[in-house]
């Protein structure tokens, strides 16, 4: 068991596998922990499928119910006190560059990620993403009014259900539009590859993630995930030379629903739920 601490906070993170360094984030909202990196939370062992061939690193978010990372709530800047201990972890085990895959709330604190440390980030994978749906603003505080903060207040007595309101009214409320963290100017600028998975349901719109990818720059290699269900494995997947890849790459998939059911009006192929084209989508992108 690891720990990395830096004045007040202190986050638990775990290692597994070497090779090129990639930080996962798990979803589960604020209640994200290294735990959620596996079924039922995520759609494979995100870290056992990766550990061969990358450096996997994984920590609790801090103050997740269910996690050991701790720290004060910085009510004026939620997002960003993530994204310093993300940023810390990361020079605690000195690491530089790094990929990034996050599930979840990992899709919002990947794009302030890529605002905070552009240089740093080699290519990112955002797993259903969260996003801001208009016919529902008040989702998320809704959800962590009940879900995230009451059982938080048990465990620190130094926390309060005010202060919870005022963290969660400046996280979700303050600017309940598109991802959250970034703009979509932030978005249409972006260079580093970045590879979308969206999903479907009320805190993953489908719409949100889809406006993410069109609003990126145009990119020389997009590749849809119906048009992967040809190969195999990754072996036998025509690569192409390194040159003839552009930065702000994006690849889309159909919706994922290997956890949750299709809704009513998706019009997602079976193909989408196959875990193994997901992670042959991935390890395209990873091979970029």
């Amino acid at each position: 068991m690891s720990f990395y601490e830096r004045g007040p906070v202190r986050i638990h993170f775990e290692e597994k596998g070497s090779g090129f360094p990639l930080l996962m984030i798990a979803g589960g909202g604020l209640n994200s922990t290294i735990a959620n990196l596996s079924a039922p939370y995520s759609p494979f062992n995100a870290m056992d499928e990766f550990k061969y061939e990358y450096r996997c690193i994984g920590a609790d978010l801090r103050n997740a119910n269910g996690g050991q990372s701790t720290g004060p709530l910085e009510i004026d800047r939620p997002w960003d006190s993530h994204t310093d201990d993300h940023l810390g972890l990361m020079d605690h085990l000195r690491v530089d560059k790094f990929m990034v895959l996050g599930f979840c709330i990992g899709g919002p604190m990947i794009w302030n990620l890529l605002k905070r440390a552009p240089d740093r980030i080699v290519a990112a994978v955002l797993a259903q993403p969260s996003g801001s749906r208009p016919e529902m603003r008040d989702l998320f505080y809704d959800n962590n009014m009940k879900g995230w903060g009451p059982e938080l207040t048990k465990r620190r007595p130094d926390v309060t259900m005010e202060m919870v309101d005022k963290f969660l009214t400046r996280m979700y409320r303050t600017n309940p539009d598109f991802v959250f963290t970034v703009t979509r100017d932030f978005v249409r600028n972006c260079r580093t590859p970045v590879l979308i998975l969206p999903d479907d349901i009320p805190a993953h719109p489908y719409a949100v993630a889809m406006e993410s990818a069109l609003l990126a720059p145009t990119p020389r290699f997009k590749v849809m995930f119906d048009q992967l269900t040809r190969f195999g494995n990754l072996s036998t997947v025509p690569l192409r030379p390194p040159s003839l890849y552009s930065s702000g790459c994006i690849v889309i998939s159909r919706p994922l629903h290997s956890v949750n059911p299709p809704s009513a009006t998706s019009n997602t192929a079976d193909s989408a739920s196959d875990p193994s084209k997901l992670l042959l989508s991935i390890r395209l992108m990873m091979k970029l």
